[in-house]
């Protein structure tokens, strides 16, 4: 691979000017999310001069004036005179949206399609920004502001460094907050170096005390990430508080003409699975063609080697669900001119790649179950258990489906149903306890509120296959008044409510009910997540009563301000009467209506997901076996409880 990297490597296709009319076609909005996306941007073209093999070294800093600083060792921003533009190629990159090392071929042949365009957008985006290249003994620079170069590039001295720095200070006038997390930056590093076996890459935080959030201290200063182990390193990290059925995880890796395939993957004793696509370390959260054929290949090696210890005329009845059960794997691939379906590239469209995936996969998961008889035996019977708790869930399912069938679907007797059919106008509350559901059911509206009270706590689904979760009464009278199927046969858009709100007191056992809630829709029902119709009410957690007027408050804090805009007004709180509510059950109907079910008054928090990894580890955590992981959660968070009723 030549190591050449000029001006003439440099393509340009358009201008900068619509970045800063139109901020969120570039970085998806103007929020936090599209704040982090411009050090994302930055760190790109350090990774993907890693990818090249051009760099080992990446550092990002944090700086005390508000700054952010990401700096690499590889060859450096070419600096000579572009023969389009006529201005240096570093000003090229920076100014030209569509100016890059990635169009023609030949600057790069891994990155992660159009994804290092994105320095030129950070300008745009930036009130200032700075430059500097250290290339072939010399030190270059040139700053911007607000996208406009300030002077020409200069050579200001001699230098025994190499690479690229890149500053720049996100523009107020473009984001709301220009205050970056370190948890997140931590957390999307840790990643990238995993996907690039080791790249050495440091952080640092310089900020003062009050550009750090509460959060944001509890993690160091400072972080070095180097994983030699690469995604094999990361799927033992994604395992780390499970309990793994093979030593360590199977690694397959091999050069396919230009494309490399990388695979790591290991089984855990529970019942999700957990597998994680990437091309040119871009996260494709939706899979695609190298997601296909690793499923399609692990599913005939395992069934192979099944049918091979059983006997080959034996029929296993394995199918691709069994094996998927406690398997969590990593996909990495890099590839020339990837191709992705959609703006995001959430999804890797390649045809070729199934191809080179199953081949990868199939020989050395093969190899590998040769040289391992007594872990492949592992795998075979966690395999097999699989197939027969899922044989024995298929009847419990239909056995929850011909009941309702036998008796003309009828809904669960506790369910008071709404009479409007519209899914988008409906509303289902989960109500704890019949105390509650009692008020609910007599302070809703039956046009379109239905009320669904659970008796006690419900299964924790995180410890349960589904053939267990399906004996339970309260899980069966959820799944049957949602109406949308259950395992294989669920189906969203039959969903009777867009709107399924939980419901539970404001305590420790109010909270576990939630958490368990919480629990089963994340695993079983991740679809009503996706779309937006999980909800959690927020019944107020104080009344405060002056004369004949009552207002409803949230928190202590605002409670706090009740009572002194009160006493402002009034001199003095005499007559003041405030209620703590610690049950849903307190309230009567009039109250509850009122507070937590009238559209107008209410607050309703809706549950996403927005890091699916981070959102799995958090549930194992939490409901998992393992007790250690549940222990250190709340030791760490323990400080910052407040209002604990034990």
């Amino acid at each position: 691979m030549s190591a050449e990297y000029s001006a003439k490597q440099i393509t340009v296709l358009e201008g900068l000017e619509p970045v800063r009319k139109r901020p969120g076609m570039y970085i998806g909005g103007t929020g936090i999310e599209g704040l982090h996306h411009l050090i994302w941007e930055v760190l790109d073209n350090s990774f993907d001069e890693a990818m090249a093999g051009h760099a080992s070294r990446v550092s990002i800093e944090l700086n005390e004036d508000g700054t952010v600083s990401v700096q690499d060792d590889g060859r450096g921003i070419p600096v000579d005179m572009h023969a389009t533009t006529k201005v240096s190629a570093l000003e090229t990159v920076l100014t030209k949206l569509h100016a890059g090392g990635k169009f023609g071929g030949e600057g790069y042949k891994v990155s992660g399609g159009l994804h290092g365009v994105g320095v030129s957008v950070v300008n745009a985006l930036s009130v200032n920004l700075k430059a500097e290249v250290f290339k072939e003994g010399k030190h270059y620079i040139q700053e911007y502001e607000r996208g406009k170069p300030k002077y020409p590039i200069k050579e200001i001295g001699s230098t025994d460094q190499q690479g690229t720095k890149i500053t720049f200070e996100a523009d107020p006038q473009i984001f709301p907050s220009t205050i970056f997390s370190r948890k997140t930056i931590v957390d999307h590093v840790r990643q990238q170096a995993y996907l690039t076996k080791g790249i050495f890459i440091s952080i640092k935080d310089n900020r003062v005390e009050e550009d750090i959030s509460a959060e944001d201290k509890q993690y160091p200063e400072s972080y070095n990430f180097h994983f030699q182990g690469g995604i094999a390193s990361y799927v033992s990290h994604l395992v780390r508080h499970k309990k793994s059925l093979i030593d360590r995880p199977i690694y397959l890796t091999k050069q396919v003409g230009d494309n490399l395939i990388e695979v790591a993957l290991t089984y855990v004793n529970d019942y999700n699975e957990h597998v994680f696509t990437f091309a040119n370390n871009i996260h494709t959260i939706e899979g695609g063609t190298h997601l296909t054929g690793f499923r399609s290949s692990i599913t005939r090696v395992i069934t192979d080697y099944g049918r091979k210890l059983a006997g080959k005329d034996s029929d296993m009845g394995i199918v691709g669900e069994d094996i998927r059960e406690g398997l969590t794997a990593v996909v990495s691939v890099k590839l020339l001119d990837p191709e992705f379906e959609g703006q995001t590239k959430s999804k890797l469209g390649t045809p070729a790649m199934r191809g080179h995936v199953e081949t990868v996969v199939n020989e050395g998961l093969q190899r590998w179950f040769e040289e391992h008889p007594s872990e492949a035996r592992t795998i075979i019977e966690k395999v097999s258990l699989s197939a027969r708790a899922r044989l024995a869930a298929k009847a419990a399912r239909e056995a929850v489906v011909r009941k309702g069938a036998l008796e003309g679907m009828t809904l669960p007797g506790k369910l008071a149903d709404c009479s409007e059919r519209n899914p988008a106008k409906s509303e289902l509350y989960i109500v704890e306890g019949n105390s509650a559901g009692g008020s609910a059911k007599s302070g809703r509206n039956r046009k379109f509120q239905a009320i669904l009270p659970l008796r006690g706590k419900i299964l924790n689904v995180e410890k349960a296959r589904l053939d267990k979760m399906l004996i339970n009464e309260e899980i069966k009278s959820m799944i049957v008044a949602m109406g949308m199927g259950v395992g294989e046969e669920k189906n969203v858009d039959k969903v009777r409510y867009h709107f399924i709100v939980i419901m539970t007191d404001a305590d420790v056992d109010g909270a576990h009910i939630r958490t368990l809630l919480l629990t089963f829709f994340y695993r079983h029902y991740p679809e009503i997540i996706e779309k937006g119709y999980l909800y959690i009410a927020q019944p107020p957690l104080f009344g405060v009563q002056y004369k004949k007027d009552v207002t409803y408050v949230h928190s202590e804090a605002e409670r706090e301000e009740v009572l002194n805009k009160i006493k402002k007004d009034n001199s003095s709180l005499t007559g003041v009467n405030v209620q703590r509510y610690k049950g849903l059950g307190e309230m009567n109907p009039e109250q509850l209506w009122e507070t937590t079910l009238n559209p107008v008054n209410r607050v309703l928090l809706r549950v996403t997901v927005e890091d699916a990894e981070k959102a799995d580890e958090i549930f194992s955590d939490l409901m998992g076996e393992d007790v250690l992981p549940r222990k250190r959660f709340i030791q760490n968070r323990a400080t910052s409880v407040r209002n604990l009723d034990i």
